[in-house]
């Protein structure tokens, strides 16, 4: 690997575990092992190096959410996005960035954040609206809200996650948030009295 993508994937590591306020570029030499006058050739100032690890997190998360369009019926997607494994004590690595104050106040190193959740969303729309053309959600549901909710419970469920140190809090938002899209199903025709039989 060359010194430009490791100290590129160090400035990831360090701003996933301690925000961009609390990383420091002498952490990321001595993490990465690469001297000052190789980091300073490539990134002339903290923020440059800090804006590319941050494309960095948004190349990791897309490919993720896009199994959000991958092969199968809807709503088996959405249950597979939404449980596949995740490490909640670390939280989401674009997500993380919002809670950090150098970066929301910084246009420039917000951007990559705010471009990859718009385009999270976009995913979560179009798989959403599928499940309901597909008669596996109700009609009527709004995509776009249902989008924000579950990208919500996503990031909340971390934050829970985190504050308890209980990864089972994560779980249990994922798991309330698929009891919720089930309950959202079509009722089956004929099945009305099930409940009282």
């Amino acid at each position: 690997m060359d010194s430009r993508q490791l100290l590129v994937d160090t400035m990831s590591e360090l701003m996933w575990e301690r925000g961009y306020a609390d990383t420091s570029p002498r952490e990321v030499r001595k993490r990465s092992g690469v001297g000052q006058g190789s980091m300073y050739h490539h990134f002339p100032t903290k923020r440059d190096l800090a804006l590319a690890a941050l494309e960095r997190n948004v190349a990791d998360l897309l490919p993720a959410s896009s199994e959000l369009d991958g092969p199968g019926g809807p709503m088996a997607r959405i249950e597979a996005y939404l449980m596949r494994p995740r490490d909640a004590l670390k939280g989401c690595k674009v997500g993380r960035m919002t809670q950090d104050p150098q970066v929301r106040e910084d246009p420039v190193l917000l951007a990559p954040v705010a471009r990859a959740f718009a385009q999270v969303h976009d995913r979560w729309v179009a798989v959403l609206r599928e499940a309901i053309a597909a008669g596996e959600l109700r009609e009527g549901l709004d995509a776009r809200q249902l989008a924000h909710t579950l990208m919500a419970v996503l990031q909340g469920g971390y934050v829970l996650a985190i504050a308890q140190q209980d990864p089972g809090l994560f779980d249990d938002a994922r798991a309330g948030a698929l009891a919720l899209l089930r309950a959202a199903a079509p009722s089956v025709p004929g099945n009305e009295n099930n409940g009282r039989n």
